[in-house]
C-alpha cells in the first residue's frame, strides 16, 4: 500500500501498485541502476537513467513523463529513493514521484514482464 512520509518528496509503493499504474497509463518508470545491472534484467518498458545522472537528466525525465507520474526503481529501493530526492532537487516538484519498494528484485519475484 502506498505510503507517504512528509519528510520525503516521494511516495513509497509496491511493485503491484507500480504495475497497476503502468498498466493504466498513469506513469512512466525510470530504472536508476547502473547499465551493467540493467542489461542483466529490467522491468519491461523502463527507461535507464542511472542515479548519479538524475540531476543532469531532469529535462529528459520531465520529457519522458509529460504529465504522468514518475516511478523510480532500482535493485531493492534504496537508490530509487535517492533518485527521487535528486529529481526534486533538480526542480521536478510538479509531478508525483514514487519509489518502487523492493525494486527490480521484487518485480522479477512477482513474475512481472522483463526486457524491452
Amino acid at each position: 500500500m502506498a505510503t507517504k512520509d512528509p519528510r520525503e518528496p516521494f511516495t513509497r509503493i509496491s511493485v503491484q501498485e507500480a504495475k497497476e499504474k503502468l498498466d493504466r497509463g498513469e506513469a512512466v518508470m525510470v530504472d536508476v541502476r547502473e547499465p551493467n545491472e540493467y542489461v542483466e534484467v529490467h522491468a519491461k518498458g523502463v527507461r535507464l537513467i542511472p542515479v548519479n545522472t538524475v540531476i543532469g537528466e531532469a529535462k529528459q525525465i520531465r520529457d519522458l513523463a509529460g504529465d504522468k507520474e514518475v516511478l523510480f526503481i532500482c535493485k531493492s529501493g534504496q537508490r530509487s529513493a535517492l533518485a527521487a530526492e535528486f529529481a526534486t532537487a533538480a526542480g521536478i516538484t510538479d509531478l508525483p514521484l514514487y519509489n518502487v519498494e523492493g525494486g527490480t528484485t521484487a518485480w522479477v519475484a512477482a513474475g512481472y514482464p522483463t526486457g524491452d
